[in-house]
């Protein structure tokens, strides 16, 4: 269930390089975040820290769940997210809310962790 070796075995989620990346994406998210216009607090700030926050959860509360069937379901929703995520931070960089360099950055990572969610899916079905 995602990226065992015989000497660096699978214990819980927190070992799936997935995951890991994904809360490197959530931080990174916060970081460029915070020079959102103040007026976007409770508007596309907290929709983009949402998204972004609810990929490593739902990699994380798959990987709780007893059965394949279940784990793939929340997969999905973890990648349903990080499409979200990736359409407000492109209409984060349109709005002049990041950079061109901020989102390049996180627009590589997110594709990263697109690929490796649906890898993972695939090794479980």
């Amino acid at each position: 269930m995602g990226n065992a070796t015989a000497s660096n075995p699978i214990r819980s989620y927190r070992d799936l390089i997935v995951w890991q990346k994904s809360v490197e994406v959530v931080i990174a998210v916060y970081k460029v975040t915070r020079k959102f216009p103040a007026s976007e607090q409770f508007a596309i700030t907290s929709q983009v820290q949402r998204a972004a926050v609810s990929v490593p959860a739902n990699i994380a509360e798959g990987y709780g769940r007893n059965t394949p069937k279940e784990y793939t379901h929340f997969l999905r929703i973890a990648h349903g997210s990080l499409s979200e995520l990736e359409t407000l931070l492109t209409i984060s960089q349109k709005l002049s809310y990041c950079s061109a360099q901020e989102y390049s950055t996180l627009e590589k990572h997110t594709s990263e962790v697109a690929r490796m969610l649906y890898a993972l899916r695939k090794s479980i079905s």
